[in-house]
Parts: structure tokens; C-alpha cells; sequence
């Protein structure tokens, strides 16, 4: 890019009319017989090319009227056609060629009127209009290449435009299609199992107490388990086949259905404190919903890899962001750390994407910590 071009275009066209009214200043008072009225009409035929990327035709109408001026009362030679070229590449440039041709004619007509009378050689007289002939007829082929071009440029922008358009179309219905095809999966594959646990351990919560037998602990909660996925899992299905309607879905799990998790644990056989400090507070909802999943993961693999151990699970909502920690005094080795599976991958890929950061490991004094800070505003940098 030039020094030019870092120029608003006004400015450009300002410090072009400004260089051709000196250009023309300096021709009229070196021209014998030159006055007031010629000054006039130069100034203004200089100045009229402020307009011409706005105004060609305007441009074009000032500029050929003040030049003729010019023309016929001093023949100043070339120089007074300079503003009019210009203005006819301008006009070109704008898709006005017969403006453009009129005025050129014209200009060249009167100029060759006014000087051929009065010059010593005809010839030179031809001579001087069949030059500015070729420069006019070059000043509008460089109009048409440049209208060309700009069409051109224009046009493949467009077509761009379109293909980027098309590409996001097609890269949303491709989408639109994965989500619905995992959703009939999900549907087919675990809806009816989850219904059959479902119903064949309410059917045997029904019949203990019909019984009068006492309903084992676990059934219990294997019935609340599968009624809960049934719920969660319609939420999933519901998020897959209209995300654009599912924001705020109420039955998706936060921090308010905690006591109900642990409590599901606990009926499990694994004894589960819960700590909660600071002041609790609306949390949104991607952070809500990590949190829960976070201690619902790693219960989940204290009551599966740290069998008659006990979980200690600690919230506190902190300034900025939100604390959640999960201990157990199972017997993990510091020096053997576990090959982190699914729900751990799972674990971290939602602590990252909310920006913050996450710690599972054994700890020194036995066990297995996890430990995630989730913040509660948008992350500055990348998420850790």
C-alpha cells in the first residue's frame, strides 16, 4: 500500500484539484493577455475534480464548461485539457461514455477552432488535437479496464461470499444430520434398556411391598438411578434434535439436585459427606451443570476403583469462581496414578472449555483427590 492510499478518498481527490489548480494558476499568468475571468475558470475547472469519484457527471459538466472558457480566450496548449480527461475517465469509469464522448468532442472541437485561425502552421495545430485525441482515447480505455476490474473484483468477492455461505449451510445441515442420527442411536440403544431396569425395579419395589417385605436399599436405588437417566436422557435427546430451543432445559442436573446424588451414593453402601462454604449464589448454567457432573464422575469412581471407601465432597463458592473437590481415603499409590479413563478425559474437557483448571491424582496421605476451580465469568486467556 502507498502513502496515497492510507488517504481518505476525499482527501486524495482534495490534493488532486488542489496540484491541477496550481498547474493551471501558473499557465494562466504566464499566458499573454490572460485576466481576472481566466483565473476564475481554470480555479473552478481544477476544483471540480473534487467531485469526480462522487459526481462524475458534475465533475465532468464544470470541468469541460470552465476549460472551453480557458481554451477560447488564451489557448494555453495542453494543460487545459488535463482537468477534463479526468473528469471523462471518471465519467467512463462510471458507465457514462456518451457523456464522456460528447465532452471530449466538444473540448477538442472548440480547442481546434480557437487556435487553427490564428497559428502559423495548420499542420501543428492537427498535430497538438490528434495528441490530445490519444490521450482522451486513452484516459477511457483505462476508465473501461478499471470498471472491468472493479466489476470483476466485485463479482468474485461475491461468488465468495456465497461459497463461504453455502459451505457454513452445508457444514450446518451436516451437523444438523450427525446430531439427529446420534440421538435415534441414543434413543434405540439405551432408552429401552434403561426402561427395562426401570420397570423390572419398580415392579420389585412393588411386589416387597406387597409382601411386606423391606425393599433392599439398592433396589431403591437402582429405581431412582434409572429414573434419573430416563430424565437425563431425554434432555440429552431433546438438546440433539433442537439446540436452538433447549437452552435453560430445567431438567438438566445442577447443584440443586446434589443432595439427591449424594444421598443415591450413600444408598450404594459409600458413606459421602457433603461441605459447602461461602454464600451460595445463582451460578450459570454451564458451570451448575459441570459441577455436578464433576462430582457425579468422581463418586462414581470411588464406589468402582475404591471399594468400603469413604468420599468427602467439598463446594465452596469463592469470589470469581466456584470450588469443587472430592476426596476419598481409599488406597490409591502416589507413585502408580491410574490411567485416566473416559470420565476423567470427560472431567477435564468440561473444565476446560469453562476456562479453568482441574487436579485428579492419589494424594500423599492415601486416596484420590479431584479438585476443579471453575470461574465465574468469561476466561481472559486460554483455558488452562
Amino acid at each position: 500500500m502507498s502513502f496515497m492510499d492510507r488517504w481518505p478518498p476525499l482527501a486524495q481527490d482534495g490534493l488532486l484539484a488542489a496540484a491541477m489548480a496550481v498547474l493551471l494558476s501558473v499557465v494562466v499568468f504566464v499566458a499573454p493577455h490572460a485576466g481576472a475571468l481566466d483565473l476564475a475558470a481554470a480555479l473552478g475547472g481544477s476544483l471540480a475534480l473534487v467531485a469526480w469519484r462522487r459526481a462524475p457527471l458534475v465533475s465532468l459538466l464544470v470541468s469541460t464548461a470552465c476549460m472551453l472558457v480557458v481554451e477560447a480566450r488564451i489557448q494555453p496548449g495542453p494543460a487545459a485539457a488535463f482537468p477534463v480527461m479526468v473528469s471523462v475517465f471518471a465519467a467512463v469509469r462510471a458507465g457514462r461514455l456518451p457523456a464522456a464522448a460528447l465532452a471530449g468532442v466538444v473540448f477538442l472541437g472548440t480547442g481546434l477552432v480557437a487556435n487553427l485561425p490564428g497559428a502559423d502552421g495548420s499542420w501543428q495545430v492537427l498535430l497538438d488535437v490528434s495528441l490530445l485525441l490519444g490521450w482522451f482515447v486513452a484516459s477511457g480505455v483505462a476508465a473501461t479496464v478499471t470498471r472491468h476490474r472493479q466489476a470483476y473484483l466485485e463479482e468474485a468477492e461475491r461468488r465468495a461470499a456465497e461459497a463461504e455461505r453455502t459451505r457454513d449451510e452445508a457444514a450446518r445441515r451436516r451437523a444438523g444430520e450427525e446430531r439427529l442420527r446420534i440421538a435415534r442411536e441414543l434413543h434405540d440403544s439405551l432408552t429401552h434398556s434403561i426402561s427395562v431396569i426401570k420397570v423390572q425395579a419398580g415392579v420389585a419395589v412393588h411386589v416387597a411391598r406387597k409382601r411386606g417385605e423391606d425393599v433392599p436399599p439398592a433396589l431403591l436405588a437402582i429405581q431412582e438411578a434409572s429414573g434419573d437417566a430416563m430424565r437425563e436422557l431425554r434432555a440429552t435427546l431433546e438438546v440433539l434434535r433442537d439446540p436452538d430451543h433447549s437452552d435453560g432445559e430445567p431438567l438438566a442436573s445442577g447443584l440443586d439436585r446434589l443432595d439427591d446424588l449424594v444421598e443415591r451414593a450413600r444408598s450404594t453402601g459409600l458413606p459421602a459427606t457433603v461441605t459447602i462454604s461461602g454464600t451460595r449464589r445463582e451460578l450459570p448454567a454451564e458451570v451448575d451443570r459441570a459441577a455436578y457432573r464433576i462430582v457425579q464422575e468422581a463418586l462414581t469412581n470411588v464406589s468402582r476403583h475404591a471399594g468400603g471407601a469413604a468420599a468427602a465432597v467439598r463446594i465452596d463458592y469463592a469470589d470469581g469462581e466456584l470450588v469443587v473437590r472430592v476426596d476419598d481415603d481409599g488406597e490409591a499409590d502416589p507413585d502408580a496414578p491410574p490411567v485416566p479413563g473416559k470420565g476423567l478425559l470427560g472431567m477435564r474437557e468440561r473444565v476446560a472449555a469453562l476456562g479453568g483448571r482441574l487436579r485428579a491424582e492419589p494424594r500423599a496421605e492415601g486416596g484420590f483427590t479431584v479438585h476443579a476451580e471453575l470461574p465465574l465469568r468469561e476466561p481472559a486467556g486460554e483455558p488452562s
